[in-house]
């Protein structure tokens, strides 16, 4: 890879996002983090930009000075506890930020991947197989998201772009944080992994770099866990 390669990431001012950011960085790409947050410490060479994936302005405005885009890394997402997902609002929330802001990205920049025969990563989940029954518009929009990476691996093939997506389990990030430190879940979760840890952000990181490299110039419609085992358990 290339300095004058670029990756968008989105949500890659924070977790699973940034990880991925700093494994592209470190390969040589120059990297444009897009998103609603950051962290404090987020070097400025990610070239961090404010923007709401649901939103046609935003995304154009953070994206439009890039001539042509080598890869595009949708992770931005949310979950909403306390059984919030059951209701529609919320439901409908979920869904529009971890699927259809994922869709929205790649209408924006499908031009400019094509131009440089690129790749794209979209984040799934272990939960785009599971049922869950607190999270139902999270299982729902990451099942959504394996349909989506499998519909423009299709379409995109004849322009040379690869979509690829991985299905990450028990990543400790800010978003898994009230599993993995609540002592019964993180006990019971700990029993069924067969690898018997926590994964990182820079294993999903790594996986996602694998992806948009050139080797792996042969592989696109995959879906690549990273679970630890979970879900063959």
């Amino acid at each position: 890879m290339h300095k004058s390669r670029i990756a968008v990431v989105t949500g890659g001012g924070t977790g699973i996002g940034r990880g991925v950011a700093h494994a592209l960085q470190d390969a040589g790409m120059r990297v444009r983090c897009v998103g609603l947050d950051a962290d404090p410490d987020l070097p400025d060479a990610f070239e961090f930009k404010a923007a709401d994936v649901t939103s046609a302005h935003d995304v154009r405005a953070a994206t439009e000075d890039l001539d042509t885009v080598a890869v595009l890394v949708n992770a931005a997402g949310v979950i909403k506890h306390q059984m919030q997902e059951f209701e529609p609002d919320h439901f409908r929330t979920v869904v529009e930020i971890n699927l259809n802001g994922a869709q929205r990205m790649i209408a924006e920049l499908q031009d400019k991947l094509t131009g440089s025969r690129g790749a794209i990563v979209n984040i799934a989940s272990m939960w785009s197989y599971f049922g869950s029954p607190k999270n139902p518009a999270y299982s729902a929009s990451k099942a959504g998201v394996v349909g989506l990476t499998r519909s423009y691996a299709v379409a995109l093939a004849q322009h040379g772009v690869r979509v690829n997506a991985v299905a990450p389990g028990w990543i400790r990030t800010k978003l898994s944080a009230g599993a993995l430190d609540d002592p019964q879940r993180s006990e019971a979760i700990l029993k069924r992994l067969p690898l018997a840890c926590w994964g990182t952000v820079d294993d999903v990181a790594h996986v996602v770099h694998f992806l948009c490299s050139d080797g792996a110039r042969y592989i696109t419609g995959a879906v690549i866990p990273v679970d630890g085992g979970y879900s063959i358990a």
